[in-house]
């Protein structure tokens, strides 16, 4: 496999936009407004938050280590990972709603942009195990 330039792989800039999707709303919906102390909090929400702002980073890098590993288990092994974090995503929306957050239709973009990447994540995962 050859190294290619992320640019060219639709998958790593729909992992960027949810990053910057989940960024905003993290910010949002947290009380700490600095997102480096989410960690530190005891509340619930920023501990939801700080975990969705971890997943969301990781879905790049995880593809890029993908995209420049000659290993197939470690491209599978890359492509399980992403797949777990998309769930979590998922889980840590209905947690903010769980938790109170009352602006749904912000939860719900942040759904429509894992739907959008989940489609495009499928399609790379494809060409991953032919690869």
């Amino acid at each position: 496999m050859s190294h290619k330039s992320l640019r060219t792989v639709p998958v790593y800039g729909e992992a960027l936009e949810l990053c910057k999707v989940s960024r905003e709303i993290a910010s949002y919906v947290s009380f700490n407004k600095d997102l480096l102390k989410l960690y530190q909090s005891q509340s619930l929400r920023d501990i939801i938050a700080d975990a969705l702002l971890t997943d969301a980073i990781l879905i790049p890098q995880q593809i890029a280590q993908a995209e420049h590993s000659k290993s197939h288990t470690e491209r599978m092994k890359s492509a399980s990972f992403i797949s777990i974090m998309i769930r979590n995503i998922n889980s840590y929306c209905t947690g903010l709603e769980k938790d109170g957050v009352r602006e749904k239709e912000y939860l719900n973009l942040l759904r429509e942009e894992v739907k959008s990447f989940r489609t495009s994540f499928k399609k790379w995962r494809i060409s991953l195990s032919k690869g």
